[in-house]
């Protein structure tokens, strides 16, 4: 399959997949009459790596993982402390959006709470 052919079946950025090959990555791709072939296990880590991109993870987080990815098992632990840094910072980021939704009720209750004639007080 062409590279524009992965990106059209799995909505794969062609950024991406230029990203991709330019990591090194592509150890199954294959250069047919001057385009990537990609096959199956090309494929498997495109996915991986839009769930990473998907995720938050940044274009050099996603390099670093999946070369840790490629070296295989004995990268687990590193996989899983990049895995629990990227959590834990969208769970900083979720903190931080609830805090702002609870100001935003407050402001809201407030409003809804003003009597018509204590407005034109203010």
């Amino acid at each position: 399959m062409t590279k524009q052919e992965a990106s059209e079946r799995y909505c794969i950025p062609i950024g991406l997949l230029d990203e991709y090959e330019s990591w090194g990555l592509c150890r199954e791709v294959k250069r047919v009459m001057g385009s990537w072939q990609y096959d199956d296990s090309d494929l498997d880590r495109l996915s991986l790596i839009m769930t990473l991109h998907d995720a938050g993870f940044t274009g050099g987080e996603i390099e670093i993982y999946m070369r840790l990815f490629m070296d295989g098992d004995q990268t687990k632990e590193q996989r899983m402390q990049m895995l629990k840094q990227r959590r834990d910072r969208a769970m900083d980021e979720i903190h931080f959006k609830e805090a702002q939704l609870e100001r935003l009720d407050y402001l809201r209750h407030n409003i809804k709470s003003v009597k018509p004639e204590q407005g034109a007080q203010r």
